[in-house]
């Protein structure tokens, strides 16, 4: 068991939901990135996504396509952002961390490269947005030989031989998606992802977050009802934006303690 499995398994003794938010790593500035992290994590997260600056950042809305473009001109690549979770763990050691990107920038540094040098950082899992599963079986393998989990995404259109199929490589966790479009969007019906999330624990027996969508402790709370996790990225990464870095730390830590607050009510 990775950090990943060993949180998500507390959180559920617990009889509560975990919490996972999104940054994008080196926004506003690199330098910010690993004290923004620490405020999430006094704010009530139980694993911390960060994105992987990316310039196609194709399944992503304004919000965040904004965020790497900041990232970007700051020269954030890859190997900035493993160092920045090597700069998280000196201290804590504790909080799991899963990278979400696009699988560029993996590929153009190798698997095995990639999945050692992630490892060594400290980071727990790996979501790549754009490696479908029926592609994934040497890059999952890869992974897993280096203690890292494989995160896929479900969205509600994924047909059932695609959703076994991540059933059958998954790890870590699954991140349902809430909605049809890209991160930001506005409209969530949780009673429809009740539905679906239902139908998805015939086929998936590791915990489902859901993510797309949230933006407040009510929205957390309802979804947090069918889910194991709830996952939120495009209401932080608004707030860091509009705060600025110095300020961006103590705005993050108090708007995710009100989500914990309600999610674990």
């Amino acid at each position: 068991m990775n950090r990943i499995d060993t949180r998500l398994a507390a959180v559920a003794r617990d009889g509560k939901k975990a919490l996972i938010p999104f940054i994008t790593a080196g926004d506003p500035t690199p330098s910010a990135t690993v004290g923004l992290m620490h405020a999430l994590v006094r704010g009530g997260a139980d694993v911390i996504e960060l994105g992987i600056p990316f310039s196609d950042p194709m399944a992503d809305g304004p919000v965040i396509q904004l965020a790497s473009e900041r990232a970007l001109a700051h020269g954030v690549s890859l190997r900035t952002v493993l160092g920045l979770v090597a700069d998280f763990r000196r201290d804590d050691s504790t909080t799991p961390v899963v990278l979400m990107g696009y699988l560029n920038p993996i590929e153009a540094m190798g698997y095995e490269a990639f999945a050692t040098a992630a490892a060594a950082a400290g980071v727990d899992g790996v979501l790549t947005v754009d490696c479908p599963p029926e592609e994934s079986a040497e890059y999952a393998e890869v992974l897993k030989a280096a203690g890292l989990a494989t995160v896929f995404l479900i969205a509600p259109t994924t047909p059932l031989n695609r959703v076994e199929a991540v059933g059958a490589l998954a790890s870590g966790y699954v991140y349902y998606v809430s909605l049809k479009g890209v991160t930001g969007a506005a409209t969530l019906d949780p009673a429809e992802v009740s539905a679906r999330v239902a139908a998805l624990r015939q086929y998936i027996k590791l915990p489902i977050g859901v993510g797309f969508g949230i933006r407040d402790g009510e929205t957390a709370r309802r979804i947090g009802a069918v889910a194991d996790a709830v996952v939120i990225g495009s209401r932080l990464v608004q707030e860091i934006e509009a705060a600025g870095p110095a300020a961006a730390p103590a705005r993050l830590e108090a708007l995710l303690r009100e989500i914990r607050t309600a999610l674990d009510a």
